[in-house]
């Protein structure tokens, strides 16, 4: 079930997202995320650094876990999602490091570092709230459409349209990777509360086709239809249907 929440503006886009995480961590301040990257949430991020700033949020007790991460990328590396992660939210607020899980996509053998996030994830209380994107192509995670989808987390070769996306944060077309590791559908769907997040007109085809469409796994984002508690966050343009 969809809530659909449309805001004006990038500023009250950001409010608002940051707005609902606090939220649930004031009222749970041992509350498990699922956290995404990508540039659709970095506001988000931002405005929560604020108001831990402002003492009004502690991530003390926090643990978190991150949707995916690229293989073959050092996690020193300027665009790994590990690195991603401190520079626009870990290095600000006062969470405990040890309880911040990301995929190691460098271990070199990335099936089995997918096995073993698996097992945490499955050791893990059911996420309080579960941070997404949305692709333009209606991936979630890293998981892209295709013939299935895996529930557990799992390596997944990126779509050629996911590379060229994810190009304007490399030098060049040809150093993104071609692989990553990536939190599965089931993971996604076990959590309590799916906060979605979506801007841009480049997001309204596959924002309705993910809330409209049929449940298909050429479209992941299909199955939050499934999710009894799934809310939309989104701007005029990606929310102009």
């Amino acid at each position: 079930m969809f809530n659909i929440l449309r805001v004006h503006d990038e500023e009250q886009f950001n409010e608002t997202g940051a707005a609902i995480i606090a939220s649930l961590l004031q009222a749970n301040p041992k509350a498990v995320l699922g956290l995404a990257t990508g540039s659709t949430p970095i506001g988000v991020y931002n405005k929560l650094i604020q108001l831990y700033q402002k003492g009004l949020l502690s991530f003390q007790n926090v643990t978190t876990y991150n949707l995916d991460e690229y293989v073959g990328l050092p996690k020193d590396h300027e665009q790994s999602y590990s690195q991603f992660m401190k520079k626009h939210l870990f290095q600000h607020i006062d969470i405990d490091l040890a309880n911040t899980f990301i995929p190691d996509g460098n271990s070199g053998d990335a099936d089995k570092a997918a096995a073993h996030y698996n097992s945490l994830l499955e050791k893990s209380p059911f996420f309080d709230l579960q941070l997404l994107g949305i692709g333009h192509n209606g991936h979630i995670g890293f998981n892209e459409p295709g013939n299935e989808l895996i529930g557990n987390t799992h390596v997944v070769s990126l779509h050629e349209s996911t590379r060229v996306a994810n190009a304007r944060f490399f030098s060049s077309l040809e150093e993104v990777p071609t692989q990553a590791i990536t939190m599965g559908i089931g993971a996604i769907l076990h959590a309590k509360q799916i906060l979605l997040l979506a801007k841009g007109k480049e997001k309204l085809d596959a924002l309705q086709r993910a809330i409209y469409g049929p449940i298909t796994t050429q479209c992941p984002a299909s199955f939050l239809q499934v999710h009894p508690r799934v809310l939309i966050l989104t701007d005029a343009e990606a929310g102009a249907f």
